[in-house]
């Protein structure tokens, strides 16, 4: 039995083709879910090109649950990430950083037959977590991704509303980055290239706003405990680290392949540390939903239909840099 799935996938020419799966009965600790959001996220870009369906910002409505299934049933509104299952046994499994074990299932990697982008997907129940009510499905999808990636790394490296977080970039991260360290409680410190996006960055909770297009130096209020960088190009580490606080902390959020070189004294000198952050454990998936919900913190989206062309459009807005800042697809 089982069920025919839709879903939609890169191709070696890099164009959206739309295909089908097969997906058996749910089995164990199993749970199948019809899709009716995902987020469009600049990871998909770099698997346009893959023979994979696409997609890993999902939420969706609960059809079926395995004999094993604990807590989920039937009905139950979920949503997913990138990381999607580990041996349960080791370490990292244990203390629910699974994307960190050795036999990790992951986006890219593997059940590469369903993602975000289709109809309906099946996953272990470890890897999918409920949406509080009151948030929208549309709201959630990129939280599952975008989201998870802003706010482990303030607060898994202790930030504390007494700090002054700076965040570079104002784009499908950046934005939310500002809202959630604004919420915390924290100075908040937006940079962006041009004054274009002052006014929507203090909107989103900034304190205070530097246009940096063109600047060599720039003269702070006050200096930066907490840097997120979620801009794709590093920026001038050399103009940053002057603006660092004495054993403030960098983090880099986005995927580059761009070697890593950074001025040696000021690093050292002032016990600066660059900090590789990658999503987070399980459990901060449900406090970061908890934590967006209660203080009704939302991406600003885009939403398109989950078509070929809906697909194309978006990831084509996405790689142009005209997203903003978060692009939904929406199922029928």
């Amino acid at each position: 039995m089982g069920i025919d799935i839709t879903v939609f996938k890169g191709s070696y020419t890099g164009r959206i083709v739309k295909g089908s799966s097969h997906k058996d009965d749910v089995t164990r600790d199993d749970v199948l879910v019809k899709v009716t959001h995902s987020g469009v996220c600049g990871t998909d870009c770099h698997y346009t090109r893959a023979d994979m369906v696409l997609g890993h910002e999902g939420v969706g409505i609960v059809q079926a649950v395995g004999p094993d299934v604990s807590v989920l049933k039937v009905g139950d509104r979920v949503g997913w990430g990138y990381n999607h299952s580990g041996c349960g046994h080791c370490l990292q499994c244990r203390t629910g950083w699974i994307g960190n074990c050795e036999e990790a299932h992951s986006f890219g990697k593997t059940e590469l037959d369903q993602g975000s982008f289709g109809s309906h997907a099946v996953w272990k129940e470890e890897a999918l977590f409920h949406i509080p009510e009151g948030m929208a499905s549309a709201d959630a999808a990129p939280l599952m991704c975008a989201g998870i990636t802003v706010f482990a790394p303030l607060i898994l490296n202790n930030v504390k509303p007494l700090d002054c977080v700076g965040v570079i970039g104002i784009g499908g991260l950046g934005h939310l980055a500002i809202q959630m360290a604004a919420k915390m409680g924290c100075e908040v410190v937006a940079f962006s290239g041009t004054e274009a996006k002052r006014d929507e960055a203090m909107a989103l909770g900034a304190s205070h706003f530097y246009a940096t297009k063109g600047v060599k130096e720039i003269k702070v209020h006050r200096q930066i405990d907490h840097l997120l960088v979620t801009t794709s190009k590093h920026p001038d580490w050399e103009m940053y680290l002057k603006i660092m606080a004495h054993h403030g902390s960098i983090y880099p959020l986005t995927v580059s392949t761009e070697p890593l070189s950074i001025p040696y004294l000021p690093f050292l000198l002032n016990n600066i540390s660059f900090v590789g952050t990658t999503g987070g454990p399980l459990y901060l998936y449900r406090q970061m939903l908890d934590f967006a919900a209660f203080h009704k913190i939302k991406p600003v989206i885009q939403e398109f239909p989950m078509t070929v062309d809906g697909i194309t459009d978006a990831l084509d807005k996405l790689e142009t840099g005209e997203m903003r800042y978060r692009g939904v697809l929406l199922a029928d």
